[in-house]
C-alpha cells in the first residue's frame, strides 16, 4: 500500500498540525506519513493524531522525525525503532481556564501572585479544572521554581490537562525551564476554547 507523505519541515507552529489535519481528511481511513524537523512539531502532531483516535509510530531518520499515523481503528505493532504515542482521555464536565498572566488583576504584582496561588490551591481542592491554557506570562506558572509548581503538579496528577504556549516559551527563552505541562500551539489551545463547556479567562 502506498502511504501519502506530508513534508512539514521548516514550517512554523501551528502549520504542521493544520496541514496534518487537512491531509488526514483527504486520506480518510488510510495511514499518513508526516515528516517534521523539530521537537515542538513532533509533539504537537503526535498529540493531535492521538486525540483524533489514531495510533502514531515515531522514527528518527536523516535528521528529522517521521511520524506514521495509522488509519482509523488501526494500531501499529511496537518496533525497536519506533514508539507509540497514544492520547489520554480527558474528563468532561469541568472548566477550561485561559490564563494569560502569572498574576491576577492589574494591581500590585505581589498581590496578583498571591491571588494566583490562592486560585491554584482552590482548583486542586475543588477538582474543577479540565484544562489550563497558559499563554504570555502565564507560562511562568509552569516553570521550575514557580510559586505554584506544587499545585500545578497536583492538578496534572488529578487529570487536568496543562497546555503551555510554545511560541511564548520561545519568546521568553524559557523552554528548557518547563517543569509541568506540555508544549502546545495555538491550534490545540483554540481547539480547547471552542469545545462545549465553560471557559474562564484569568489574567
Amino acid at each position: 500500500m502506498t502511504v501519502k507523505v506530508l513534508d512539514c519541515r521548516g514550517l512554523a507552529c501551528p502549520a504542521p498540525v493544520i496541514n496534518t489535519k487537512k491531509a488526514l481528511e483527504e486520506v480518510g481511513v488510510e495511514p499518513l506519513l508526516v515528516i517534521v524537523d523539530n521537537d515542538a512539531a513532533r509533539e504537537n502532531v503526535s498529540r493531535f493524531a492521538g486525540n483524533a483516535g489514531r495510533s502514531v509510530e515515531l522514527e528518527e531518520k536523516d535528521g528529522a522525525y517521521h511520524l506514521t499515523i495509522g488509519g482509523t481503528g488501526e494500531e501499529f505493532p511496537a518496533t525497536d525503532s519506533g514508539k507509540k504515542v497514544m492520547a489520554a482521555e480527558v474528563e468532561e464536565g469541568r472548566a477550561v481556564y485561559f490564563i494569560t498572566s502569572n498574576a491576577i488583576g492589574q494591581g500590585p504584582p505581589d498581590l496578583g501572585e498571591v491571588l494566583m496561588k490562592s486560585l491554584m490551591v482552590t482548583l486542586v481542592e475543588q477538582k474543577s479544572a479540565k484544562a489550563l491554557l497558559l499563554l504570555n506570562t502565564g507560562v511562568y506558572l509552569a516553570l521550575q521554581g514557580s510559586p505554584v509548581l506544587e499545585q500545578m503538579q497536583k492538578l496534572t496528577v488529578a487529570g487536568t490537562e496543562i497546555l503551555v504556549c510554545g511560541t511564548c516559551l520561545n519568546y521568553y527563552k524559557l523552554k528548557e525551564k518547563l517543569a509541568v505541562g506540555v508544549v502546545s500551539n495555538m491550534y490545540d489551545i483554540n481547539s480547547r476554547l471552542i469545545e462545549p463547556g465553560k471557559v474562564i479567562a484569568v489574567g
